[in-house]
């Protein structure tokens, strides 16, 4: 199997995940909850189920690891790593942010990745040493001269501890000078590496990640333009500790590190 293959596959896991959300999307909750099926559930284990149903037909011997159905052929050197909705709280609320994450690792590490946005039919899709492509075009991240200049985003301020979250304000307080409240996005989960990834956000920064929520980012922005590291500056692996920090400029990675360093590590 060649990359190119694996990638084209990848596309075919999107597009049978997106047909599982779409008629989800802005459902009825209510009749639903009566039932007490919760909807998320639903379109998340119907999208899993799908991704996996054509893995377990076209890679018969790589791993699988998904959200909602756990691990399987755990021995693979070659394993799939699956969040089928990424930012589930968007998803309920009829947001059309969250985001359907597929990776490919090969002995721990993550060599392609897609974000897709099922609603709005935006895709973002890398694999190693290839350039990161939007909807099939190719994009850049942008340059950012100082912190200062930076936009900066994180899912939410309540998934960070008391240790991590130290660490977070400190980085917001530098973002924008301390002149003013600096540029910061909340909410977003994985279409802010997107974003990033396509120049229009400059630092993602969060805690508490699972490998299923980081995997799929990592080739997305590097082959961008961008850098991943967790927050002592390590690229992330398969045994990552679940802090990331994601930089559209990889000149900036230090003036971050040095921001977040007195609290970065208490985690």
């Amino acid at each position: 199997m060649s990359p190119a293959d694996d990638l084209k596959l990848a596309h075919g896991l999107a597009d049978a995940a997106g047909e599982a959300i779409r008629p989800l999307f802005r459902g009825d909750w209510s009749s639903e909850r009566k039932a007490d099926k919760s909807p998320v559930t639903e379109a998340d284990k119907a999208a899993e189920a799908a991704i996996r149903s054509i893995l377990e037909a076209e890679r018969p011997d790589d791993g699988i690891h998904g959200e909602e159905y756990g691990l399987s052929n755990e021995s693979a050197g070659r394993r799939w790593v699956l969040d089928p909705i990424d930012g589930t709280i968007s998803f309920m609320a009829g947001r059309p942010i969250f985001g359907t994450l597929i990776a490919l690792l090969q002995d721990g590490w993550p060599v392609l990745g897609i974000i897709d946005q099922p609603i709005a039919r935006e895709r973002w899709a890398a694999r190693i040493g290839e350039a990161t492509t939007f909807n099939g075009a190719p994009v850049r991240t942008r340059a950012c001269k100082s912190l200062d200049d930076a936009v900066l985003a994180t899912s939410s301020p309540h998934y960070f501890t008391p240790d991590t979250a130290e660490a977070y304000m400190q980085l917001a307080a530098a973002v924008g000078g301390n002149e003013r409240q600096g540029t910061i996005v909340y909410g977003g989960d994985c279409y802010n590496y997107g974003l990033l990834a396509s120049g229009h956000i400059d630092v993602v920064c969060e805690a508490g990640l699972a490998v299923y929520d980081y995997a799929a980012l990592v080739p997305v922005v590097e082959g961008a333009g961008g850098t991943v590291s967790d927050w002592q500056g390590n690229p992330l692996d398969a045994d990552s500790d679940g802090t990331m920090l994601a930089l559209g400029d990889p000149a900036r990675l230090e003036d971050v590190l040095e921001k977040m360093a007195p609290h970065a590590h208490d985690h």
